[in-house]
């Protein structure tokens, strides 16, 4: 009796009360990385810097020391040297340049024309809509080498052969650049924006500038980064259409260290050369990249 008298009634204001421990919450250990993530980290970091490392100490010794057990691991002065036989063997401040220019403008184009055309696939409703869809789809199951004996005909007809928009023009447009756009656009932009857009008495093209481009921001910054690296590795068509007198990076690249020994450190030293303006651009625009991209995943 005496226990049920001492118990606090419902009434009571210590009922609900919860002591300081037991109203303290764990920390989530979500956000904290343990010592195997950053050991998967460093390993991950190692094995990706590995192959730029390895060019810089194979571009600066010559074939004898490359071909040495066990092989140098550390660079030397001698990469000037090389760098300098690889300028006279190929013209590679033009190389670089007509890449830059050459990338730089099928990025831009690529990215503008593939977002409205992926804006026009998503969300504009015309005759046909689903059939050129297909059709442009369909085109990235043709092989690129199928095309080369026309394209080439015709760049000749322009008499655009050794010049830069030989490269260019063909590449303007992707069919993965519309596909990929166009899918992101159909998840990521409300049709709610449109039509509120529409009711303000904004045209289609208002519509696109001032709300298609701000929400496929994310999408068309993944896409310029692939298009970047994709025009600036691509050897097949550059190769056709340029020649050794006005090459782009890879096109020097391969004729750098000809004869009837490859100068492997000579080939090494150009392509350590013709890698520098690539990571420069990622090191000047690699936080609006990623910023973009993350911009992406944040539902506001």
């Amino acid at each position: 009796m005496t226990a049920v008298l001492d118990r606090p009634s419902d009434s009571s204001p210590e009922v609900g009360r919860r002591s300081p421990l037991r109203r303290r919450k764990p920390r989530s250990r979500a956000g904290k990385a343990g010592p195997i993530t950053y050991t998967l980290v460093v390993l991950t970091a190692l094995v990706s810097v590995f192959p730029l490392y390895w060019a810089t100490v194979a571009g600066s010794h010559t074939n004898a020391e490359i071909a040495a057990k066990p092989p140098p691991f550390l660079p030397n002065a001698t990469l000037f040297e090389n760098v300098a036989r690889a300028s006279e063997q190929a013209p590679m401040g033009l190389a670089i340049l007509n890449s830059v220019l050459v990338s730089s403008a099928i990025t831009v184009g690529t990215v503008l024309f593939c977002t409205l055309a992926g804006f026009a696939f998503a969300k504009l409703r015309f005759k046909g809509n689903g059939v050129l869809l297909s059709l442009v789809v369909g085109t990235m199951m043709v092989p690129t080498q199928l095309s080369v004996i026309p394209l080439f005909m015709m760049i000749a007809d322009l008499q655009w052969v050794d010049q830069l928009q030989a490269v260019i023009l063909p590449t303007l447009v992707s069919a993965f650049g519309v596909f990929f756009m166009r899918q992101y656009l159909s998840t990521a932009l409300p049709d709610e924006l449109l039509e509120a857009g529409r009711v303000d008495g904004a045209s289609t093209h208002r519509i696109f500038f001032s709300i298609v481009l701000p929400v496929a921001r994310p999408a068309m910054a993944v896409l310029g980064m692939l298009t970047f690296l994709t025009a600036w590795n691509e050897f097949f068509w550059p190769i056709i259409a340029l020649t050794a007198a006005n090459p782009t990076v890879q096109v020097a690249i391969a004729n750098l260290g000809s004869g009837y020994v490859p100068q492997r450190a000579v080939i090494m030293a150009g392509t350590l050369l013709g890698t520098l303006p690539v990571l420069a651009v990622f090191a000047v625009l690699g936080k609006q990249i990623v910023g973009g991209i993350m911009s992406g995943a944040v539902k506001g």
